[in-house]
């Protein structure tokens, strides 16, 4: 019966998020609540010292230094994005693309799977969005496809060996790393190959929506003459108020709309006063320094955002009054992020702490019939992708997949066999709004998640499926 509550929980969450009748917020927190009272109230499981509330409770801990990490990300590249330190980078890539969307789309998935490769979520997104949010804003492009194509490229590369998943799957079925992602190396640059694939679709769809609208590549070469002279500044804050929904580009064929006009005021004013052009080599050195410490992983992602954040606010704007409105300048961001960290804590302990996580994992393994258990890990392999979108990566390597080896194991299929079936679902994973990076993401670019989401789940999975389909392939996961 937990099954039927947990798969009945998930569909009416699902539904509630896509057709926006509630904001994920609220969905997050309501729905497994809701679902929690009435496997309590039937007695499918009982409160106690291991049950629902308890095991919340423990999830709002866990999750809290992720909220403090991504409250003051948000706060640090929003102050560097405000003071201008972008702009060189935005003046490259204006030069690159020639205000063409197809080259604009698919350098968006070279510059997150460049950054991706230092295995972390939130800052590949923060660097993408601070770069490139502002021209796509300018040129009229939707930035859901920022946002969808960022998330695939960073969800393909997230299975590499010093990321989350890998690890995770290394560690509980003790097999090497090494031997767990390098067969899978094919597959993954099928994958990346695969987001360019999509990234140049998109930008042809947005390509022919702008022409469509009259705003041709030929006027939006004239507006931009305005804005290249002068030292663009990077944005990300603006938007329309339809938080990036795929909204026309503009309101008449000559330009943009006032909305845009309004969005862009203050995120491209070459004249804004938060510009601080003397300090660029401090924010930059400041900023690399950061990043740095970032990937040598010596102390705690969240203090190391503390404390940079606190520096930059400092030299930046001494004046106490002028620090204040700096911080207070990116509370929507901030508030919107941080309050789905924690309402995804609510999910997570309802699943763990009702024993659904549990149900579901062994009527999984109970509902695969003898004849096709030859086919475990193709199986585990499909499940990786709902499986790890709606779970943590922690319940489902530590939870589920050692269940998962155990039952293949009688079928002579290898731990570390499984272990690579089980990185395939990443992309998907990547998607999942239990997923920190993916809430910064959307707050970032101020897209709707119900808008993000019905645009790159469906091609997260075709990723996966290539990926799964090149390790069948190359028998890195046995097939029958």
């Amino acid at each position: 019966m937990l099954i039927v509550l947990g798969s009945a929980m998930i569909a009416v969450f699902m539904y509630l998020i896509l057709a926006k009748r509630l904001a994920p917020t609220l969905a997050l927190v309501l729905v497994p609540l809701t679902f929690a009272l009435v496997a309590t109230g039937t007695g499918l499981s009982e409160p106690g010292e291991d049950g629902v509330v308890d095991s919340i409770s423990s999830a709002f801990k866990d999750f809290a230094p992720t909220a403090v990490l991504l409250f003051f990300a948000i706060i640090f590249f929003g102050t560097m994005i405000d003071v201008g330190l972008f702009d060189p980078l935005i003046r490259f890539v204006l030069r690159t693309v020639n205000n063409d969307p197809v080259r604009l789309v698919v350098l968006t998935a070279v510059l997150a799977g460049v950054v991706s490769l230092d295995g972390d979520g939130s800052t590949t997104f923060i660097i993408t969005v601070s770069a490139l949010l502002p021209i796509y804003l300018r040129l009229g492009l939707s930035p859901v496809v920022l946002t969808v194509v960022a998330n695939l490229a960073n969800g393909v590369l997230n299975i590499l060996p010093w990321g989350g998943p890998t690890i995770r799957a290394a560690t509980v079925l003790n097999v090497s790393p090494s031997e767990l992602f390098n067969p899978m190396v094919p597959g993954m640059v099928a994958g990346i190959a695969t987001v360019l694939l999509l990234a140049w679709q998109l930008g042809r769809s947005e390509r022919r929506r702008l022409l469509a609208s009259g705003r041709t590549l030929s006027v939006v070469a004239d507006e931009m003459v305005a804005v290249r002279e002068p030292a663009l500044v990077g944005g990300g804050t603006g938007t329309d108020g339809t938080h990036g929904t795929d909204r026309p580009a503009s309101g008449s064929a000559g330009g943009s709309s006032d909305a845009d006009d309004a969005a862009l005021e203050g995120t491209l004013d070459p004249n804004r006063p938060t510009l601080r052009p003397k300090l660029i080599w401090f924010n930059l050195g400041l900023t690399v320094a950061l990043l740095v410490l970032l990937g040598m992983d010596v102390l705690p992602l969240s203090l190391v955002f503390v404390a940079a954040a606190a520096i930059a606010l400092v030299v930046n704007f001494p004046k106490p009054e002028d620090q204040l409105r700096a911080v207070t300048s990116h509370a929507t961001s901030i508030v919107g992020v941080v309050s789905m960290v924690f309402a995804a804590a609510v999910l997570v302990g309802v699943l763990s702490g009702t024993g659904m996580v549990t149900a579901m994992a062994n009527g999984i393994v109970s509902a695969v019939p003898p004849s096709v258990g030859s086919w475990f890990a193709v199986i585990t392999g499909v499940l990786s992708m709902p499986l790890t979108f709606f779970l943590t990566n922690d319940a489902f390597y530590f939870g589920i997949l050692p269940i998962l080896t155990e039952a293949a194991g009688h079928y002579g299929i290898a731990p570390v066999e499984m272990a690579r079936a089980s990185i395939i679902g990443q992309p998907v994973h990547m998607t999942s709004p239990l997923v920190p990076a993916l809430l910064l993401l959307v707050s970032l670019a101020k897209v709707n998640l119900a808008d993000h989401h019905r645009r790159v789940i469906w091609r997260a999975a075709v990723c996966s499926l290539v990926m799964l389909g090149v390790a069948l392939l190359l028998g890195v996961v046995p097939l029958g």
